[in-house]
């Protein structure tokens, strides 16, 4: 074989190389970094409080990490707090902590809670009782694109009516149910209830498929975190003085925000 010939194979081995070494180099600088920003809000619960301690909030891209180490997590919140859930009603939510990071996508996001966790009921201060097993954290799969110079917001939705179990002795035990929830992409339903001493409840319904939230001092609700369907909205006023009022067939398309024009007036129960 000439000389010739074995130089210019080499020419062009070193050349595919260089093209792909290349390539390579510009997918990591065109991928860039984005901002993943974690926030908490909450579905109303019978309670005057109700006081989680969260210590931290980790994530990762590839859903293989060792939940029961920080190995492959990133970590969005530094400073644990204790959050009295029932302050973050009607779309209302708590900055937990945002974190910049490389582009791509996002699978699973790991809520750690603490023990100092209580609920209080008629003025006493009741502690939750929190399983061992939460330990490790609760993890959600998510699907979040975090984009290059993006903001990508993700709110843990935290059901404190499902989540709190009474016990036959007058204990209570902590039993998170969680969702989470993309506020730029997913739709909400809002309005007023009208009187204010009805306090009801309301629950956007689609299938199997329920969000609920109670309205505020001033009779307003939101829904947040819906996704595009058909949707029934329950109003469930806690004052026996009124009845139920259930408003069908509500058409949401993904982000939409639907309000109600005019307020939703509850008729008496008769009783």
């Amino acid at each position: 074989m000439s000389s010739l010939f074995k130089r210019s194979n080499l020419l062009s081995v070193l050349t595919v190389l260089t093209v792909f070494v290349f390539a390579a180099c510009s997918t990591n600088e065109d991928a860039g970094t984005g901002t993943l920003k974690v926030s908490l809000t909450d579905a109303p619960a019978n309670y005057e409080q109700v006081n989680i301690e969260v210590l931290q909030v980790l994530v990762n891209k590839d859903g293989s990490a060792d939940d029961t180490t920080d190995s492959g997590w990133e970590a969005i919140m530094e400073d644990s707090m204790v959050v009295n859930l029932l302050d973050y009603q009607n779309g209302a939510v708590l900055e937990l902590g945002e974190a910049e990071l490389e582009a791509g996508r996002y699978n699973q996001i790991r809520l750690l809670l603490g023990d100092n966790n209580n609920v209080v009921v008629d003025g006493e201060t009741i502690p939750l009782q929190t399983p061992s097993a939460q330990q490790s954290g609760y993890k959600l799969n998510v699907q979040a694109d975090v984009e290059s110079g993006q903001v990508y917001d993700l709110v843990i939705d935290f059901d404190a009516s499902q989540s709190i179990v009474q016990t036959g002795n007058g204990g209570y035990i902590l039993k998170p149910v969680l969702r989470t929830v993309n506020l730029q992409e997913q739709g909400s339903i809002s309005g007023t209830v009208l009187p204010l001493e009805a306090e009801p409840f309301v629950y956007a319904i689609m299938g199997e498929d329920t969000v609920g939230t109670q309205t505020d001092d001033e009779g307003f609700f939101r829904l947040v975190g819906l996704n595009e369907g058909t949707y029934n909205v329950l109003i469930e006023p806690t004052s026996e003085a009124y009845a139920d009022s259930l408003v069908e067939g509500i058409e949401l398309e993904d982000g939409v925000q639907y309000s109600f024009e005019e307020a939703i007036q509850l008729e008496a129960s008769g009783n």
